[in-house]
């Protein structure tokens, strides 16, 4: 049977022993070092001493405590470590080799307090000189050996303690790191669930606010201008079917089709490049005269800022129809080296005019989320104001950390 074999029974076996009993192990270990002592009691050497049923004893009593060397390791130590030398003292020998001796100083460098195993070393080396001592016919290569075999069993002991440490370490670290992960996820869940009820509020507050104001116009055009009423129930038609496609863009569901039947990905996001659309739009469906006004050189921003452009100057409009009875609105683009600046301006009511809710706060929270800001208030004639500046793609890096 080879080796592998031997360990793929072997192994598993005591894996479930340890399971079943945390103490097993120790039971086990003690009965073979009483049965390594009785040894010499059943099988003595040839012009020896023979063990005596004291010395047997004393032997058993270097076993018997290493039941409890876990749970008790400093008096399981002590208890056994005494009767080693008590057998030499007394005349019975002990045995040739120290199995409990060694077992004990294992287990003291394994679970003990550093200042007790080295005490427990300290005096098993000084321990087995003095026991060597009281033999007769003593051999200088058997100090070697036994002091070998302490140090050998202490190393072993050390050598477990240090990789029981590393072990626990490991398992620590990856708890904290399956903690951390935990909560990025939770943290990303949650900035989805953000933006998407962000896009959400733009997409049908705006939507809502254009059908309304058709809406109410639709009875007075009806009696005075029949052509007149049909285009604006168009408009109403359009704009409910854009927040649609909108909507269903933003859950993914929404695929462009290519001529072959096949699927090219989700139709592209709002950018900046559609604010000229969204301006005209506004104006055309509820009467407000809206302007844009571009001065600077276009730089390129993260796909990201170009949705939050589109969407703060969406939002900024929708206010403006919803809350500020304005007759007139201008959106102004800056574009610098290091980003740009809207500027929706309007000439209606002003801050008095009851813009709360999530519309303001959705505005300066993405502008946040892109590394930018947003400032609100009176606008320099009267009427109500909204500066948002976003940074470039590099920039954003910068001012989010």
């Amino acid at each position: 049977m080879s080796l592998r074999s031997v360990r793929s029974v072997f192994v598993p076996v005591v894996a479930r022993w340890r399971a079943a009993s945390p103490y097993a192990l120790d039971v086990a270990v003690a009965a073979i070092v009483l049965f390594a002592v009785s040894l010499q009691w059943m099988f003595p050497d040839e012009g020896d001493d023979p063990l005596s049923l004291g010395g047997w004893l004393l032997g058993a009593a270097t076993a018997v405590p290493l039941v409890w060397r876990r749970r008790a390791p400093w008096a399981s130590g002590w208890a056994a470590s005494a009767a080693t030398p008590a057998q030499a003292l007394y005349h019975a020998p002990p045995p040739d080799v120290m199995y409990g001796g060694m077992v004990v100083l294992y287990t003291m460098a394994a679970l003990a307090r550093p200042w007790q195993r080295r005490l427990m070393l300290t005096g098993w080396i000084v321990g087995v000189v003095s026991t060597m001592q009281h033999q007769a016919d003593k051999e200088p290569f058997e100090y070697a050996f036994h002091l070998m075999g302490i140090v050998c069993a202490y190393a072993l002991g050390m050598l477990a303690r240090v990789q029981r440490a590393y072990t626990t370490e490991l398992e620590d670290r990856a708890r904290r790191l399956e903690g951390q992960r935990t909560a990025d996820t939770a943290r990303a869940r949650a900035e989805e669930r953000a933006r998407i009820a962000r896009d959400m509020h733009d997409i049908l507050a705006h939507a809502v606010s254009l059908m309304v104001v058709q809406a109410e116009a639709g009875p007075v055009v009806v009696r005075k201008d029949p052509e007149r009423a049909e285009a604006t129930f168009d408009t109403i038609a359009e704009t409910g079917r854009d927040a649609m496609a909108q909507l269903r863009r933003i859950l993914g569901v929404l695929k462009e089709e290519r001529p072959d039947g096949g699927v090219t990905g989700r139709m592209p996001q709002p950018s900046v490049a559609a604010l000229p659309l969204l301006v005209s739009q506004v104006g055309n469906s509820t009467g407000l005269h809206t302007e844009l006004r571009t001065t600077g050189e276009p730089c390129p921003l993260s796909s990201d800022t170009e949705i939050a452009a589109y969407r703060v100057v969406q939002e900024a409009l929708t206010n403006t129809v919803k809350h500020a009875r304005a007759s007139r609105a201008v959106v102004e683009l800056d574009w610098t080296e290091d980003g740009v600046t809207l500027t929706m301006t309007d000439d209606g009511r002003g801050p008095s005019a009851p813009v709360g809710g999530h519309g303001l706060i959705g505005i300066r929270e993405r502008a946040a989320a892109c590394g930018g800001s947003a400032e609100t208030g009176s606008g320099p004639d009267g009427g109500f104001r909204v500066v948002v500046r976003l940074p470039v793609a590099a920039d954003r890096e910068g001012a989010l950390g």
